[in-house]
């Protein structure tokens, strides 16, 4: 292995610099009216004077050392050659007969989770337990794994969920992993494990289906195995378990305005514009859907968030009057939209759109918009909305009306379809009317998944928890080859091990632990090939960043995935 010199250090940093490249407003997004991708928590390995090292006493290289390897651009046309997919990767507990424990972060550029090779995680903390290597890969088409050179529809035409899948069984079978033995340890040789969260965590599942057998174990936490293409559920888990006296409001607030701005008085409809700032917007369901940011917000949330968060100052300006909280039907529509739109006015509309005027915040009307234009590669949003339009749905919009809304129904399907034009107008020359949810349903089973040793975590506060095996109603059984482990966590919880506590979550944890030993301990070899010929994997010492723009917070754009 090659010393990392402190100018590899440096070239290493300006390479983790692209990932803050295309984030626009203070938080990170493209964009205010941009809903939250599912993403996996940031966890980043920890800064330490000491050296990483292996159980016996050699020194191995840092956490956030980049490796390359050798990937296909396309599995359907290997003729077209390879391109050059990131990874990480540490051997610290591995002893011979361990596991090899693999994880994409998903749709994210995949630099600041170097942490998952740590027994900060539940990825660490298996490869401690059973002795294994840890490897975070890096998923075409985010940060610096691109098959083509930008974002535009002709290259993103190889951006699908079969291609994804089609990697991680390529990497496998074919990376030389730069530790001892490593061109000797494909599946069959070792135990693989593929660990996930998310979409990454319904990728597991979705690997797993398609692949039998290939992976010997996963790990799904908050899986959204079922794509959905109206997914106006994803606020149910935040309605049942934020506040009731503030579901109450948010509730009654949101009925008013939807009322207000379905009418003709343009009084009436000006004044609850001023009431948020929002005086200059031009579109009523842009003003109304903005609104969305508050609940979004829970996303962010986790056991370890502590009292003074956004989502609980936001239930706080609208429950606490003169120091006394609103009983559990709230305070009406009367003190509630004031005090909501105060609440933006004095900060909140500043700390979600910075200096941008609030049409341009906003709006999602603007064709021109960099928002939708931008094809450079390492733009995380959009490399996600392609799936997104093209294969998993996820449109989080108002409830029906048989049912209680947390958010306008102003706002439907049709309204992000319109922005799946707008963003990729050569692949819809016209909105699309729906996406083909149901084809990657059948294709990879989604609820109806029975995969062997699959572990699945879940919580219960997860906004994301209605498209996961744990959705309510679906009442899937768990079973010892297909465990199904509820703790009352927020997304991805589970994947920390600071998480742990939460009793609740330290015993999903657990169970996990307890069931990885219990499988590991049947494996046996199954395959006498010869050791790998492809996937020659180097480091990394390039220090190319996708371009140099604003520099924001690395983990910032989700707009609702909690660090720990």
């Amino acid at each position: 292995m090659a010393p990392i010199t402190n100018l590899t250090k440096l070239l290493l940093l300006a390479t983790s610099l692209s990932s803050f490249v295309h984030a626009i407003l203070p938080d990170g997004r493209l964009h205010g009216n941009m809903r939250p991708t599912p993403a996996i928590p940031v966890i980043t390995a920890p800064e330490t004077v000491l050296p990483v090292t292996s159980r016996n006493g050699t020194v191995l290289p840092p956490y956030n050392t980049t490796f390359l390897f050798d990937q296909l651009i396309d599995h359907n046309n290997p003729r077209l050659g390879t391109f050059k997919q990131r990874f990480w990767h540490t051997w610290e507990f591995y002893e011979p007969g361990g596991p090899i424990i693999l994880m994409t972060p998903g749709e994210a550029n995949a630099q600041p989770y170097s942490g998952y090779l740590t027994n900060a995680t539940i990825n660490g903390l298996i490869a401690q337990q059973q002795s294994g290597a840890a490897i975070v890969l890096e998923h075409r088409f985010y940060g610096l794994s691109n098959p083509k050179p930008d974002l535009t529809v002709d290259s993103l035409r190889l951006h699908t969920i079969q291609q994804a899948i089609d990697d991680l069984e390529y990497f496998a079978k074919t990376v030389k992993l730069p530790m001892p033995n490593g061109d000797n340890l494909a599946p069959g040789k070792a135990p693989w494990i593929l660990i996930g969260g998310s979409y990454s965590g319904a990728l597991t599942s979705w690997t797993m289906v398609n692949k039998p057998g290939f992976f010997f174990a996963g790990y799904a936490s908050s899986g959204v195995v079922e794509a959905i293409f109206d997914y106006w559920r994803y606020f149910e888990p935040i309605r049942q378990n934020m506040p009731v006296n503030c579901s109450a409001d948010v509730e009654a607030v949101i009925t008013h305005i939807d009322q207000v701005f379905s009418g003709r008085d343009q009084k009436a409809i000006n004044e609850i514009k001023d009431t948020f700032g929002l005086t200059a917007m031009t579109h009523l369901d842009d003003v109304a859907g903005a609104l969305r940011n508050n609940l979004w917000d829970w996303q962010s949330l986790q056991p370890t968030s502590g009292p003074n968060t956004t989502f609980t100052r936001f239930c706080d300006a609208l429950e606490v009057k003169d120091g006394v909280s609103a009983t559990s039907s709230g305070w009406g529509v009367a003190h509630a939209l004031p005090a909501w739109g105060a609440f933006w006015r004095n900060g909140y509309l500043r700390q979600l759109c910075g200096k941008d005027d609030a049409e341009t915040c906003l709006g999602s009307y603007n064709a021109t918009q960099e928002f939708y234009t931008d094809t450079e590669i390492d733009n995380s949003n959009r490399s996600w909305f392609w799936i997104v339009c093209n294969e998993v749905g996820y449109l989080q919009d108002g409830a029906p009306p048989n049912s209680p809304s947390l958010v306008t129904r102003l706002v439907q399907p049709n309204a992000d379809l319109r922005q799946c034009a707008l963003m990729f107008p050569k692949a819809f020359p016209r909105p699309p009317k729906t996406i083909p949810v149901d084809r990657v349903n059948r294709a990879y089973h989604g609820w109806n998944v029975k995969v062997d040793r699959l572990f699945f975590a879940n919580g219960v506060r997860d906004p994301w928890r209605e498209a996961t095996v744990s959705a309510q109603g679906l009442n899937i059984k768990s079973t010892d080859l297909q465990p199904i482990a509820v703790g009352d966590g927020f997304h991805c919880s589970d994947l920390s091990a600071r998480a742990a506590s939460d009793a609740t979550i330290a015993a999903v944890q657990t169970h996990a632990l307890a069931s990885m030993k219990t499988w590991l301990a049947t494996w046996k070899p199954t395959s006498t090939s010869a050791k790998s010929s492809a996937g020659q994997v180097t480091i990394d010492r390039s220090g190319r960043p996708a371009r140099v723009g604003v520099i924001k917070p690395m983990n910032g754009w989700f707009k609702g995935f909690g660090n720990f």
